[in-house]
């Protein structure tokens, strides 16, 4: 199949060809010439069809080489081309590769080869009107405009295809920042959560340390070995974080909001506009800090998209708790996302973040209209 597409047109060429030439040799009008004048005209094709077939590798100079043979061989048999029906649907379809040339300039030229080549063979024809000297032309003109506009089409169709494909390109590296500054973001927040447990833990082994007496001297000496480490712990784990923070990113001072959190931003959500209702379903359990801390987040994630993007009226979010995870929702009345609004790139990160403790976060239209978005996040792992 490949074979036969890539070698089509040289097949068609020589059906064309071989038509012509036994077209000349049986055709009624031609038994009158001499037998050598009719085997004459059988090499003249074969002359003039020989450059298509160099097509490929010249694919202006053959296209005009048939042409200028064609005017040659018709100063001395201007009957030849007239006479068969094959060369005359070649002729047509060399224009139209003329006019399908990717060069501009090129197919112009070839446009003027084009209707003057056809009308020295048809002026060449001893018995032209001038009707054939107006209208075949015309004829091959209108060949070679198809040429043209279907390589305007071609070329339409291969840009849209290009800037379909940067679009994706750019879509795809912009995921890829997304999903990295989102695992910045989720370093530097758990930092602060083990920075926090650790200073902890630190205090109390140096409480611990001061009430020991003088006899527990060995016991003392570890204590202060685990608060020596504890502190370089938390004196490298400032360093990466400083190399985690953007240049423009300040340090936070204030602990990593939680569940705890949530009214707080309901009430700025409240306060921005927009009507929002919290729904509790279970019983409350205390969540591991980055749970506690990516349920936070994710609440914050959907009723931002909600105000920026969604026009809605009203806005919902759900807390599941079950023995197993827990699952957060955040539904609008909204029109949904736009293309272009810039609302994949916050969810992109948001599922990085649910992915990298084991759950699942889907976006997208609800049922009813609006927009939903929701995770879940396992408890047993």
């Amino acid at each position: 199949m490949l074979i036969a597409r890539r070698n089509g047109l040289d097949l068609l060429i020589v059906l064309l060809t071989a038509a012509a030439m036994i077209e000349v040799l049986v055709k009624p009008t031609a038994s009158d010439a001499p037998q050598e004048m009719r085997w004459l005209r059988v090499a003249a094709i074969g002359l003039i069809v020989l450059p298509l077939f160099a097509r490929r590798r010249f694919p202006f100079g053959a296209l005009i080489a048939y042409w200028l043979l064609a005017v040659g061989v018709s100063f001395i048999d201007g009957q030849l081309i007239p006479l068969t029906t094959g060369l005359f649907i070649l002729a047509m379809a060399v224009a139209f590769l003329l006019g399908s040339l990717p060069n501009l300039p090129q197919a112009q030229l070839g446009l003027a080869v084009v209707v003057g080549g056809v009308a020295i063979v048809v002026y060449n024809l001893t018995t032209h009107t001038a009707s054939q000297l107006v209208f075949i032309p015309l004829l091959f003109g209108v060949c070679w405009f198809l040429g043209f506009a279907v390589r305007q089409r071609g070329d339409q169709v291969a840009a849209a295809e290009d800037r379909a494909s940067r679009a994706e390109r750019d879509r795809q590296a912009s995921a890829r920042i997304a999903v990295a500054e989102e695992r910045a973001r989720i370093a530097r927040e758990l930092h602060d959560i083990v920075a926090h447990a650790v200073s902890v833990m630190v205090l109390q082994t140096g409480a611990v340390r001061h009430r020991l007496g003088d006899d527990f001297a060995d016991e003392k000496e570890a204590l202060r070995g685990v608060e020596e480490t504890g502190r370089r712990a938390l004196s490298e784990m400032r360093h990466l974080l400083g190399a985690l923070r953007r240049d423009d990113e300040a340090a936070a001072l204030s602990p990593q909001p939680g569940m705890a959190g949530l009214d707080g931003l309901l009430n700025q959500v409240r306060e921005a506009g927009l009507p929002v209702r919290l729904e509790v379903h279970g019983e409350p359990i205390p969540l591991p800090d980055p749970i506690d801390l990516a349920v936070y987040r994710i609440a914050q994630e959907g009723l931002t998209n909600v105000l920026k993007h969604a026009h809605a009226s009203r806005a919902d979010v759900s807390i599941r708790y079950a023995p197993w995870d827990l699952r957060v929702e955040i539904r609008d009345d909204g029109d949904g996302p736009q293309p272009g609004d810039g609302l994949g790139h916050g969810i992109v990160g948001m599922r990085e973040r649910v992915k990298i403790y084991g759950g699942e976060l889907a976006a997208g239209p609800g049922p009813e209209g609006g927009f939903v978005l929701s995770a879940r996040l396992p408890l047993d792992r």
